[in-house]
């Protein structure tokens, strides 16, 4: 289980920081396109192809598992302050059952797009020059996948009463 959860660690810093650097990219990409408009008065050629097709997409769905990790996903503590520690601790078991189930049936989702994407070579059209987008389809699945993995170790790490160093699992 160790060697599990070190794993999903490496996975997520890699993708985490491919999506960090995807901001850089994009907010480089963004203020050049601004500048060279000030200039000559024209927008840079595909930037909104660029942006909207691979950097946000890039950004949204790569993180998502480090988010998880971290706690930073909404959860709503209503009657926690009510309910003893056992009670609460099947609740969020629960919780993580259930996010698991609904990260694997987007992920699903998602991978048949992406596969149909692949198969017809999806691109956008720019400047007479066809940008293939079919890859970055293949980002939701991937993200979502490894969210599921995080919220099912935690539930595990939950029902076996194991403290983990990631957040949202056992206080």
């Amino acid at each position: 289980m160790d060697t599990l959860r070190r794993i999903t660690d490496v996975l997520m810093n890699i993708l985490s920081t491919l999506a960090a650097v995807g901001v850089l990219i994009m907010m480089v990409h963004v203020c050049a396109d601004v500048l060279w408009r000030q200039i000559s008065g024209a927008p840079l050629p595909a930037t909104v192809e660029i942006v909207s097709r691979y950097y946000m997409v890039l950004i949204a769905f790569l993180p998502l598992a480090w988010v998880e990790r971290q706690g930073g996903m909404v959860s709503v503590e209503l009657l926690d302050g009510i309910m003893p520690r056992g009670l609460i601790r099947v609740s969020d078991v629960l919780v993580c059952l259930i996010a698991a189930v609904i990260y694997v049936t987007l992920a699903y989702a998602s991978w048949g797009i992406a596969v149909r994407n692949y198969n017809t070579g999806t691109f956008v059209m720019a400047l007479q020059y066809a940008f293939p987008v079919w890859p970055t389809y293949f980002l939701a699945p991937l993200g979502f996948v490894l969210a599921a993995l995080v919220v099912t170790l935690r539930g595990i790490f939950l029902a076996s009463g194991r403290e983990t160093s990631w957040k949202g699992a056992t206080e």
